[in-house]
């Protein structure tokens, strides 16, 4: 593991020979063998990344994500995991861990996403799935697919 300074690193897991870059923020996370996390990355509490994954630069991935082996994430990609949020509940108090439903994410084996893309919670993309840069996936992506637009389409599948 290379650790740099001007980190906040918590309570994970972190494999062998991964490389974590500076100005990052992971906490009560897993993450695998052969990795590198780039600059400016958020890993929320929870989220699974697998063996020789690479996530790129500014790129947010919040609790209840899975990202299985040999994932790429591009540039400033975005997880959600809650796809009404609010500041308050139903008495007007700031909503708390008992107020929503965490949807979870998960990224298949292989899969590359685009930078600028955001991924809405409840979705699983598949294996070796292709999300293009600057996509809005809000429906579950297909294994060796490829979807780009917002919302996310398919613009071709692998035969």
């Amino acid at each position: 593991m290379k650790n740099n300074s001007y980190q906040a690193i918590i309570d994970c897991k972190i494999g062998k020979n991964t490389k974590l870059w500076r100005f990052i923020n992971i906490y009560g996370c897993t993450i695998g063998d052969n990795c590198l996390i780039g600059a400016f990355v958020e890993i929320q509490d929870g989220v699974k990344i697998g063996n020789k994954v690479r996530i790129q630069s500014h790129t947010f991935i919040c609790e209840g994500v899975t990202i299985e082996d040999d994932v790429f994430i591009g540039h400033g990609v975005a997880f959600v995991n809650d796809n009404y949020p609010r500041a308050v509940n139903k008495k007007g108090k700031p909503i708390d861990r008992k107020d929503w439903n965490l949807l979870p994410v998960i990224v298949k084996k292989g899969a590359s996403i685009g930078s600028n893309a955001t991924i809405l919670g409840g979705i699983t993309i598949g294996e070796h799935a292709m999300v293009g840069a600057g996509s809005v996936v809000t429906k579950n992506v297909l294994s060796y697919s490829t979807v780009a637009g917002n919302p996310a389409r398919v613009i071709k599948m692998k035969k």
